[in-house]
């Protein structure tokens, strides 16, 4: 169970603070980018000996893929995150109610005419299962050996924080389903019905980078010879 609300936590805070960021500050690109990227840092170094700090459905289903968690934990996980990154959007609506800012963002990723660019639908998946899949092979590469520790957490924020600088101007940047399906939850409409990219687009990226990782990092590998 302290796995499960550490993932909880986890994502609550990322959300939070990620989208929070990004609606109070107009969607500047640098404040998002440092506010996802600083998010991970520091949860990483908090949870990170709990639950391993996954606070997204793609690096969980990468590690599942990994067999380095099992279908059990799988669903846990999913279910800890989505409701702790709804609870950060809630909380999110409740302090900017009433307020000039206002609610009408609240960090929803888009494509087509709501999105900055107009980017299709077929470029906005493209784009998300590309950022996961760099984010994520990155977690795996970084915390396959033990030796990177100590650096993990700084690498992985500073990942997610160079994904979202080119991601933003394109898609919002979610590469995680849970950070996206909670602002479409509040706002409903058009927001709830292109989320599926963001859902979809970060799971295959999420796979994708295990696959690889696993024939590039993985397969032929010689293993460690036992301590006589």
């Amino acid at each position: 169970m302290r796995k499960y609300i550490a993932e909880f936590v986890g994502t609550f805070t990322l959300v939070l603070f990620g989208t929070g960021i990004a609606v109070v500050s107009g969607g500047d690109l640098v404040a998002t980018s440092l506010a996802f990227g600083l998010a991970i840092i520091a949860e990483a170094y908090v949870i990170g000996n709990i639950s391993g700090c996954h606070v997204n459905p793609a690096v969980s289903l990468a590690m599942l893929m990994q067999k380095k968690l099992s279908g059990k934990d799988f669903c846990g996980y999913v279910a800890a995150q989505v409701l702790g990154a709804v609870v950060g959007s809630a909380i999110l609506v409740l302090i900017l109610t009433g307020t000039d800012i206002g609610t009408a963002s609240l960090g929803a990723n888009y494509y087509g005419e709501l999105s900055a660019n107009g980017i299709t639908w077929i470029g906005a998946l493209s784009t998300e299962i590309i950022l996961t899949a760099i984010f994520v092979y990155t977690i795996l590469g970084v915390t396959d050996d033990a030796k990177y520790a100590n650096v993990a957490g700084i690498v992985i924020g500073l990942t997610l924080t160079f994904v979202h600088l080119l991601g933003i101007p394109l898609t919002g940047t979610s590469v995680n389903p849970a950070r996206s399906i909670a602002p479409a939850i509040f706002l409903r409409g058009d927001a709830l019905k292109q989320v599926w990219v963001f859902i979809v687009g970060p799971l295959l990226g999420g796979a994708f980078a295990s696959i690889l990782f696993k024939y590039l990092n993985k397969e032929g590998k010689e293993p460690r010879k036992k301590a006589k």
